[in-house]
């Protein structure tokens, strides 16, 4: 029996895809690579990924886990031999249980993001993990990816919010470590060597998560900032006012948003008259004792940042959907810049302390080296993560930017390597960035690596081309 029609046999016909209805799943969000694969594999439950597993190993056929395929470094599509096969994780979407006395969530890996979410809030708990694409990115691929987003601040990331797994091994066999335990200090951390693996050492199925108590209020508000200096004293100032409150710290450029409010009209700065600030910043607080306090302290802590200077002006959301509007600005930023065109993202992570200084000495010396390009700095300034985007000239090509791209990004990351950086702090390093990972990774952290790689999937079956050089 071939291998395609063992597969039909172990999980149905119907889902075993092959030609144009196995397209959409070969080419990534960003559409920068276009794999192939023999088909496209959807399994129901761990079971038959089991199955899957077994007579992909016994066929030699590599695998490429894939959940919602929305990450931006190609991380779940298949490479252009089209040798394997790209097993889908969208048919485990099930929540299994919910325990609001431990505050866990037992889900599989299917399962979108924002239905995460609002079965938490149903129970009266809170699940915090907050992304762009939370609309349909799965909780395998961003335990795979081990993402971040914009309550990192407050709440970590993935990991960190992650009690237990449960993972399909490259031969087939099932490690159950599904468990709701804050503390298991009972050997190695196999939980953590799966999360942020990117599908290279085993397949996540299921996963127990932290849950949170609901906060009795939650304020947004939006600041103008003079220039990128004062966003790291606005932060310190915010961190010593409103200590665990503070949930969510986004910094973005005024190139950002400008761009944004030009591609979508709709969309507004909620400023009078409107400002035309260089730096923004858009934070949260989620407060424990109601709303009249979380708008005091709120309002206190702002009112001494204006008068320090760190803050030019403030727009504070007075009803869920003025916050709503406010996210959206920030969220639109990644759409905006896909419709202007192709550019260069930088996911890196600097300390704290360190990110104004590299974004003015960095935007210099690209304007030096590459005049013209344009920067879109935005990221998550509470936890050191910049998404420092570069764009063509404005009278550019994106042959013009492709072009640049070698010198460009080796500038980037030359720059976060020398500041005791990382060149990918959410993102991962998928298929695109493994030729950065061999420059900046020290030779025995991939030593390391490549020995836990061999050890679990000797037969490198498992995403090959992702992650490791």
């Amino acid at each position: 029996m071939s291998l395609l029609d063992a597969l039909r046999a172990a999980i149905g016909a119907d889902h075993v895809l092959t030609g144009e209805e196995a397209a959409p799943y070969l080419t990534d969000w960003r559409k920068l690579v276009r794999g192939q694969a023999q088909a496209v594999v959807r399994p129901a439950d761990t079971a038959q990924v089991a199955a899957v597993m077994r007579l992909c190993a016994e066929h030699g056929t590599p695998v490429v886990p894939q959940g919602g395929n929305t990450g931006q470094v190609a991380g779940g599509v298949p490479g252009a031999d089209g040798n394997g096969i790209v097993l889908s994780l969208a048919r485990l979407n099930r929540v299994r249980a919910i325990d609001t006395e431990n505050d866990t969530i037992t889900v599989e890996a299917g399962c979108i993001l924002q239905s995460i979410q609002q079965a938490a809030e149903a129970a009266g708990r809170l699940f915090p993990l907050s992304l762009g694409a939370e609309g349909s990115c799965m909780i395998g691929g961003n335990l795979a990816s081990n993402a971040g987003g914009t309550a990192v601040l407050r709440y970590g990331n993935a990991r960190e919010l992650c009690l237990g797994l449960e993972v399909v091994l490259p031969d087939g066999e099932i490690w159950d470590g599904l468990r709701g335990l804050r503390k298991d200090n009972s050997g190695y951390s196999l939980r953590d060597l799966f999360i942020g693996s990117e599908g290279t050492l085993g397949i996540i199925t299921a996963a127990t998560l932290k849950l949170f108590p609901q906060p009795a209020a939650r304020l947004t508000a939006l600041a103008a900032l003079p220039g990128v200096q004062q966003a790291g004293a606005f932060l310190s100032r915010c961190r010593g006012g409103f200590h665990a409150a503070l949930t969510g710290f986004e910094l973005m450029s005024g190139a950002c948003l400008q761009l944004v409010t030009a591609t979508y009209p709709q969309q507004r700065l909620p400023f009078q008259p409107p400002w035309d600030a260089s730096w923004y910043v858009l934070l949260e607080i989620s407060d424990a004792e109601g709303e009249e306090h979380a708008t005091a302290r709120l309002e206190a802590v702002l009112g001494e940042a204006m008068e320090a200077g760190e803050v030019e002006d403030v727009a504070l959301a007075q009803n869920i959907a003025q916050a709503r509007a406010m996210w959206t600005l920030r969220e639109s930023i990644t759409l905006a810049l896909a419709e202007d065109g192709k550019c260069l993202k930088h996911d890196v992570s600097l300390p704290v302390s360190a990110v104004p200084g590299f974004v003015e000495s960095t935007d210099a010396a690209l304007q030096a080296r590459f005049p013209g390009i344009r920067n879109f700095t935005f990221g998550h300034l509470g936890d050191g993560n910049l998404h420092y985007n570069v764009a063509r000239p404005a009278q550019g090509t994106d042959a013009q930017l492709h072009a640049m791209q070698p010198d460009l990004s080796n500038l980037v990351h030359d720059a976060v390597d020398a500041l005791g950086g990382s060149i990918s702090a959410e993102q991962g390093i998928g298929r695109v960035r493994t030729h950065d990972l061999a420059r900046y990774k020290q030779p025995t952290a991939l030593r390391l690596m490549r020995a836990v790689k061999q050890a679990i999937d000797p037969k490198g079956l498992l995403n090959p081309g992702v992650l490791l050089p």
